[in-house]
């Protein structure tokens, strides 16, 4: 069986509204002000180009800052400090820790022999490269995959077909024993929609409960 992990807000910390009012206090006066100001800050076709890798971050500093109104030098050192700022969720990487520990643990053997395959870990994230590249330097769990794809290295993005097509080709995935873990629902239908399996996360605990009653 082959399990498909995203990486932000399943695997690491990922919270933009907060984040841009750390950064930008005055840009909004509410929440749902600082909640819109991230959609658009993040959600803009500027920033699917960087995360698609076709767009570099300097220029979509540049652009972000002429379009929101806000200091380019302070767009571009806030784009620069997010790699750093992917920290693992604890919960969550102990689910994937217990993943990993199954291929090596006695007891995978009876779990493995129910879906008659051996388990095998891999990501599929929308990551500009120079996140990926700090994310790769950062955290040792990277090492528990098997494999994966990081939008910026492909240029191609989630909820594209073509990017879930790559990792099944790429790793040779049997599309009925794929399943896909993503916080967007989008991203999740779009992965059934390849034959894919899919789990919409909303939290570690709501994770481990449905990969339990998948036999994991």
């Amino acid at each position: 069986m082959n399990l498909v992990f995203d990486f932000g807000a399943v695997l690491v910390e990922w919270q933009p509204a907060r984040l841009l009012q750390m950064h930008f206090p005055k840009s909004a006066d509410t929440p749902e002000g600082f909640g819109q100001l991230a959609q658009d800050f993040f959600h803009h076709a500027d920033w699917q180009a960087f995360d698609r890798g076709t767009l570099g971050l300097a220029e979509v500093a540049r652009r972000t800052a002429a379009r929101l109104d806000l200091p380019q030098l302070q767009v571009q050192g806030l784009m620069e400090s997010i790699g750093n700022l992917l920290t693992a969720k604890p919960d969550t990487l102990a689910v994937l820790e217990d993943l990993h520990l199954q291929r090596t643990h006695k007891k995978s053997a009876l779990k493995q022999a129910a879906h008659n395959q051996p388990l095998r870990l891999y990501y599929l994230s929308n990551m500009p490269v120079p996140f990926a590249r700090t994310l790769e330097k950062n955290h040792a769990f990277l090492s528990w995959f098997d494999g994966g794809i990081f939008s910026g290295d492909v240029q191609r993005i989630k909820p594209e077909a073509s990017i879930y097509q790559l990792l099944q080709s790429r790793y040779q995935l049997a599309p009925e024993q794929t399943l896909f873990i993503d916080d967007m629902p989008g991203n999740v239908q779009a992965a059934r929609a390849c034959g894919w399996q899919g789990i919409h996360f909303e939290s570690a605990t709501q994770l481990a409960a449905e990969l339990r009653l998948l036999g994991f």
